[in-house]
């Protein structure tokens, strides 16, 4: 980190904030094991990413529904993907998906309970923008978990019309802190998706370090690299 001093900071949404972290995968493949759902890891992959793929294509989620409402048509499409391809049956598939669905609902809501006192203690000494890849309707998700009033402006992929981890829209991050990239830090999970981007455009930075999609995820190390949101409180540069 430079000598500049930080004036505002700029948080990535999903992973960062409501998983400790870790990929999302992760925390729904652990819902699939809590449930007994018997299949390999390698195939849940597949209906992951297929679900994925299907969310990105056709606009399922509404800017309305919070996070268990995502995540209740988000199972149903991996559900109905493991259907179709014949790894468990249609009866299983209707039995599971509500559970799997309150199940991820409730992680997400721990991790947002414990994140919430940070963030608030943050938000007492520094103006915070969200930057999120996401379906369109984080508005509804941080409103639900109560921490939407902490943020000046959310910059949303399915709104803004740019994902990262394209820098741009980490700039539009830092123009709405109104700011320079050198007076800002950028909070997130993923090395790729966050922390190189943003450090492209001259952000500081901080990497919230889980278990990653890939094996190379989770060898990679940086120099930013803290063990979650309550080690900013002590971060160089940020002084309160």
């Amino acid at each position: 980190m430079g000598n500049t001093k930080i004036k505002g900071i700029i948080f990535d949404y999903g992973g960062t904030i409501d998983s400790r972290g870790d990929h999302w995968s992760e925390v729904i493949w652990k819902a699939y094991q809590a449930e007994n759902i018997k299949i390999e890891k390698e195939t849940f992959r597949l209906a992951y990413v297929h679900a994925e793929r299907e969310l990105a294509r056709v606009r399922h989620i509404m800017p309305q529904d919070n996070f268990l409402v995502l995540l209740q048509k988000k199972m149903e499409i991996e559900m109905a993907w493991l259907t179709d391809n014949g790894f468990i049956t249609a009866e299983e598939a209707s039995q599971k998906a509500q559970p799997v669905a309150m199940h991820c609902y409730n992680a997400a809501r721990q991790c947002v309970d414990e994140a919430r006192p940070i963030l608030e203690q943050l938000a007492s000494h520094y103006p915070m923008v969200l930057v999120s890849n996401f379906y369109g309707n984080v508005e509804a998700v941080l409103t639900d978990f109560g921490i939407r009033h902490l943020f000046k402006k959310i910059i949303e992929s399915a709104v803004v019309g740019i994902r990262k981890p394209d820098p741009r829209i980490f700039s539009l991050g830092v123009d709405a802190l109104g700011m320079k990239p050198e007076e800002t830090l950028v909070v997130g999970d993923s090395l790729k998706k966050d922390i190189f981007p943003a450090e492209s455009i001259g952000c500081n930075v901080a990497w919230i370090k889980g278990k990653g999609w890939t094996p190379d995820e989770d060898a990679a190390t940086h120099p930013s690299q803290i063990a979650g949101l309550k080690s900013l409180l002590n971060f160089d540069n940020l002084t309160h």
